[in-house]
C-alpha cells in the first residue's frame, strides 16, 4: 500500500480553471516511471462525453479503468432516463466508485469539468473527496501551478486568458518537476462543445 501510495505523488501536473461561460483543462505530456521518462506523448485529459472530460494524476490504468465505466455509466444513464447526466452526477458518481475503494483505493487524482446548465469543475481526490472549485491543480507539479494560478486568476477572464493562464501554470511546473513536461494538451468545454488542442511550449507566455 505504502508504494501505491507514493505513487501518486509523482508524474504529472494537470489544472483546471472556470472563465465565463467555459471551464478550460490542461495537463502535460510526460509520463514516467520512476526516474525514467517513459513517454513524452502522453494524453492526460480523456473525454468522458460530448459534454464533460477528466484529467488523470497518479496510476494511468486505475484512471483509465474509471473513465471507461464513467463513459459507459452515462451512456446508459442516457439510454434509461432520456436525459443526460449531469456534469454533478459524473462528478459523484465516481466520488461514490473511489470511497467505495477505500480499503484498496485506486492511486487517482483527477478533475472533472464539464458544460451542463453552466461551466462545473470538481476536484477529486483517491478516497472520494470532492469539492466544486473555480481553480484546480492535481499531480506532482500542482503546488507551482497553483501558485501561477492564484495570482492570476480572475472572475471575468476571457477564454483567451483562461487557456493562456492554464498553460503558464502547467509550464511553470515543468520548471521544478522533473515529472512534467513536453507540452501542454488543452480542453475547452462550453455550451454544446468540447475542442482540444496541444500547445508546444515555445510559444508559452504568461
Amino acid at each position: 500500500m505504502d508504494y501505491r501510495l507514493k505513487m501518486l505523488a509523482s508524474g504529472t501536473t494537470t489544472v483546471g480553471l472556470v472563465a465565463g461561460d467555459y471551464v478550460v483543462l490542461a495537463a502535460d505530456k510526460r509520463a514516467t516511471a520512476g526516474f525514467m521518462i517513459a513517454s513524452r506523448r502522453v494524453k492526460k485529459i480523456v473525454k468522458l462525453t460530448d459534454y464533460a472530460v477528466m484529467t488523470m494524476a497518479g496510476l494511468v490504468a486505475d484512471a483509465q479503468m474509471l473513465a471507461d465505466i464513467l463513459r459507459s455509466e452515462a451512456k446508459l444513464y442516457e439510454l434509461d432516463t432520456g436525459s443526460r447526466m449531469s456534469v454533478r452526477g459524473i462528478a459523484v458518481l465516481l466520488s461514490n466508485i473511489l470511497f467505495s475503494y477505500k480499503a484498496l483505493p485506486f492511486i487517482v487524482q483527477v478533475l472533472v469539468g464539464g458544460y451542463d446548465v453552466k461551466p462545473r469543475l470538481y476536484l477529486l481526490d483517491l478516497f472520494g473527496s470532492i469539492t466544486e472549485e473555480k481553480l484546480a491543480a492535481t499531480g506532482s507539479g500542482s503546488p507551482v501551478a497553483y501558485g501561477v494560478l492564484e495570482q492570476h486568476y480572475r472572475e471575468d477572464l476571457s477564454l483567451d486568458e483562461a487557456v493562456k493562464i492554464a498553460t503558464a501554470a502547467i509550464r511553470a511546473s515543468t520548471l521544478r518537476d522533473a515529472a512534467s513536461g513536453d507540452g501542454v494538451d488543452i480542453a475547452i468545454v462550453g455550451r454544446g462543445f468540447i475542442e482540444e488542442k496541444f500547445i508546444p511550449f515555445t510559444s508559452i507566455t504568461v
